[in-house]
């Protein structure tokens, strides 16, 4: 005996109306993504198949692109911008936390303090390292001046891979610190004081509460945060492009500024794309392993 089929619910014309008009809002941004990404992206994974000079016919070359990250530089930049990954994002992380915790209680003035820390936000990277390139390099300028009066300068600021390091730290986190203040306030004002009242009345010192309240409660926004940091962290290029070109000796050389001379000043754009698949799949694998540590720490 045949068994009778279930019966598909039947779609109102009111929803079937609903879903085209949804479809038709999402179409231009499709097309956005799908014109300026998508097809870009398919481009960049052909090139980096094929002998692609900058000015010439292409020819297919299998994998030979990919030995780009066996090459010593590549190498080099490697480890730099792990390095430079690392270091930026600790320091972001504590001084953005520190300003957060700063200009967290509501009290007369604290808005002020808040726009300062913000203000550089809207000075474009670019822009903001040529301004503390002339602080670094004009022994006459406001900083260099302080310091020569003060008996310590002027200061070498780029001549040394480590002090390059540390010019560009004081430049990224006098940059971008007061966006992720912003994100770490945000964060902060959305833990319930009642948890704060409760541990003060258990008598929870300040330390305690902001390790056991705080840090907890402020997870995800320290994961957003960690998130942005990483990213820029791997894709940094103007700084250290504008302040030093990756000298002194390739010592400051990023993955980005790598394949900006694999590209712009040795002309092999195909090679300079398979390097540029190469990052886009270490972004993946970074970004997507700490979406998961981010859905863990919120389920838990």
């Amino acid at each position: 005996m045949a068994t009778a089929l279930p019966l598909r619910p039947k779609v109102s014309a009111h929803t079937r109306n609903r879903s085209r008009a949804g479809m038709l809002f999402a179409l231009p941004t499709a097309l956005v993504v799908g014109v300026f990404f998508v097809v870009p992206l398919g481009l960049l994974v052909w090139m980096s198949f094929n002998d692609w000079p900058l000015i010439g016919a292409s020819r297919p070359n299998g994998l030979r692109d990919y030995e780009a990250v066996t090459d010593p530089l590549f190498t080099r930049a490697i480890t730099f911008t792990i390095v430079w990954t690392v270091l930026s994002t600790a320091v972001l992380l504590v001084v953005s936390l520190a300003l957060a915790l700063l200009v967290q209680e509501a009290r007369r003035g604290v808005g002020v303090f808040r726009t300062l820390f913000l203000l550089p936000v809207a000075v474009g990277m670019a822009a903001a390292t040529l301004m503390f390139y002339s602080f670094f390099m004009d022994p006459d300028s406001p900083l260099n001046g302080a310091l020569t009066v003060l008996g310590i300068g002027p200061v070498d600021w780029i001549g040394t891979r480590d002090h390059v390091i540390a010019s560009t730290l004081l430049l990224v986190t006098w940059r971008v610190a007061g966006f992720y203040m912003l994100i770490l306030l945000t964060g902060l004002q959305a833990i319930p004081a009642p948890l704060y009242e409760a541990a003060r009345v258990d008598g929870a010192g300040a330390w305690t509460t902001f390790k056991s309240v705080t840090l907890p409660l402020l997870r995800p926004s320290l994961s957003l945060t960690l998130l942005l940091s990483v990213t820029g962290g791997l894709l940094s290029f103007e700084q250290f492009f504008i302040m030093t070109a990756g000298g002194p000796d390739n010592s400051t050389v990023t993955l980005v500024l790598a394949v900006y001379r694999q590209a712009f000043t040795l002309f092999d754009l195909g090679r300079a794309a398979a390097m540029s698949v190469v990052l886009l799949i270490v972004l993946l694998g970074l970004n997507t392993g700490q979406f998961v540590l981010m859905r863990r720490g919120a389920e838990d």
